[in-house]
């Protein structure tokens, strides 16, 4: 026997909504979107031509969209004809791929997605699924939309460029020894700017035109072709001038795409070339890319940003910085991986914000091993006497402090040193263990008290068991995050090009793996699979509820009993 199904009876439409389950992602989405101010989406108003979708609508289909890890606006136009969610999301509309990918680009989305970004922080502290005591820092690179063997590098232009200033001058100063230009007042003795190839140019053609009238009024052939052979320098000339403009001008623009990195993707100029994890080749290539830093707290992400520059250390000051004027004010603790330990990044987040940043250094983990401890020639296991300001070397030599010297980076960046030096390493048994210095030079020390004094406060801060435990969390709080992104939705690699939009994609995939897991919570709530209680919940109450849990598993309690519990704890 087999239920009734026919293809002639006609059916009236219903309401699609009723067809969603009841925590269906559809909601979260809907929920999110008009939670947001309208005032976020008057840049989108026109008062002129046809009038145009709803932004409201076209955020939600394509969020709903990155949710089902279609990232493709053609695909995402495809699911509007038979998703029930998108087509409920988009009360019968269809808008086209062009329009759906002119959306997402737009300039003014990014405002809109840092507004979703913020509502959707609101929800997690109104139903208190986050602390704000922290938030957890980290960076991942994902590989752009760019050609991998489109690469330019700022060495080889800064050689070619060299070779370039050096044969024009030898040019210059070969036509002026034949007497084919005039001397020029230059800018630069060591350089031909663009400016002055230009005039080389000009002198350059009047010379020849006036050998073309030679040619003219010439009338001995002999003579005519003595002319023709004086001139055939001249015309080579103006062809090599004109070819270094050209290259000239091509290295000063990659210099200025350039600006702080090493290399740049003809496809995509404002990605970076970077060590990619997902090397299958095991050969090491570089791949194009970006680095994008996040902040999560309790596996959700809160706020992101792109960054074109390998190394995470020289990106969480601007990140911070964005933080703050986009998202949230910071909590107490900046919680980051050995990559952000500064001295500038400290000094940032001590002095300028004043939080406690649980971040390592590069040597934490080094200094905390038996080896380091017992490596009597480092500085760090020397005994040092406070009033003399001397330390004492392994051979019983004292080590006397010198003269104070600074070092600024490349960034601009200044640090202090105090700079100490031995007393007599000349006859000293254990020089070649202790010490590289040359033969007749004694071993000098570079101490940084204040980059000392930080690395104190942070050693401090971890042993204490409160921020030890925020720190511990570290790795289960933002690395997941990573994982739902790349392994569960699939977003390996970006379908746009340009940083604004890159960022703009990276913000709805981000939403995407948000709502995904808001989503797979609500429905453990509300199956009963998982306990009434919040992260503030003592740790006594909290293993108690999981046992008593268990013993419903068990068979031991009744469920009723369980669920009855569960309703007057909640209330």
């Amino acid at each position: 026997m087999f239920k009734h199904y026919t293809m002639n009876q006609v059916i009236l439409p219903l309401d699609l909504e009723m067809k969603l389950k009841e925590n269906d992602i559809a909601f979260a989405v809907n929920d999110l979107v008009e939670s947001i101010p309208d005032e976020a989406f008057k840049d989108f108003l026109r008062q002129t031509g046809r009038p145009a979708y709803h932004p409201r609508m076209m955020l939600k289909i394509i969020l709903c969209g990155y949710t089902q890890s279609v990232f493709s606006g053609r695909k995402i136009e495809a699911l509007l004809e038979d998703s029930v969610r998108m087509m409920w999301l988009a009360q019968g509309e269809k808008p086209s791929y062009r329009t759906i990918n002119r959306f997402r680009s737009n300039l003014f989305i990014e405002d809109v997605l840092r507004e979703c970004f913020v509502q959707f922080r609101n929800q997690l502290v109104e139903k208190e699924l986050i602390e704000e005591e922290a938030i957890f820092i980290d960076g991942t690179k994902i590989e752009a939309n760019a050609n991998k063997f489109t690469f330019v590098w700022r060495k080889s232009v800064e050689r070619y460029n060299d070779k370039l200033i050096e044969k024009s001058n030898q040019l210059y100063d070969e036509l002026l020894e034949k007497e084919i230009i005039p001397a020029m007042e230059r800018e630069n003795k060591e350089e031909l700017s663009v400016g002055e190839m230009e005039e080389i140019i000009e002198n350059l053609d009047e010379k020849i035109e006036a050998y073309d009238e030679k040619i003219e009024t010439c009338e001995v052939g002999s003579e005519r072709k003595k002319i023709r052979s004086e001139r055939k320098l001249p015309k080579q000339a103006r062809k090599q001038v004109m070819n270094f403009i050209t290259r000239k001008q091509k290295y000063q623009k990659d210099m200025e795409i350039f600006g702080d990195r090493n290399s740049y993707s003809k496809t995509d100029p404002e990605a970076t070339f970077m060590r990619m994890k997902d090397d299958y080749m095991k050969n090491g290539q570089l791949k194009a890319g970006y680095n994008v830093q996040l902040a999560t707290e309790g596996q959700y992400a809160l706020a992101y940003d792109v960054f074109p520059n390998p190394t995470d250390t020289r990106t969480l000051i601007p990140f911070l910085d964005t933080i703050e004027e986009h998202f949230f004010e910071l909590p107490k603790n900046i919680v980051a991986d050995a990559g952000y330990g500064s001295e500038q990044n400290y000094e940032a987040i001590l002095e300028q914000r004043n939080r406690v940043p649980l971040i390592t250094y590069n040597q934490y983990q080094k200094e905390k091993k038996k080896k380091h401890k017992d490596n009597v020639f480092h500085i760090d296991n020397w005994e040092y006497n406070e009033e003399e300001d001397t330390f004492l070397c392994p051979n019983g030599q004292k080590v006397r402090f010198s003269h104070r010297s600074k070092r600024i980076d490349r960034y601009g960046f200044t640090r202090e040193f105090k700079v100490y030096e031995c007393e007599s390493c000349s006859d000293c048994p254990l020089r070649d263990f202790c010490t590289k210095a040359k033969e007749g030079n004694n071993r000098r020390v570079y101490l940084n008290e204040k980059w000392e004094t930080q690395k104190e406060f942070v050693r401090r801060k971890l042993s204490e068991e409160k921020t030890a435990e925020i720190y511990g969390k570290r790795k289960t709080d933002v690395e997941p995050v990573f994982g739902f992104l790349k392994a569960n939705l699939g977003f390996t690699r970006m379908s746009v090009r340009g940083k604004k939009k890159v960022k703009n994609e990276l913000g709805f995939a981000l939403m995407a793996v948000n709502l995904r897991k808001y989503t797979a919570n609500n429905r453990k709530s509300a199956t009963g699979d998982g306990n009434p209680f919040t992260k503030k919940d003592s740790k006594q109450t909290f293993i108690a509820w999981n046992l008593f849990y268990l013993l419903v598993e068990a068979s031991f309690v009744p469920a009723s009993l369980f669920d009855h519990l569960a309703k007057k704890v909640k209330k």
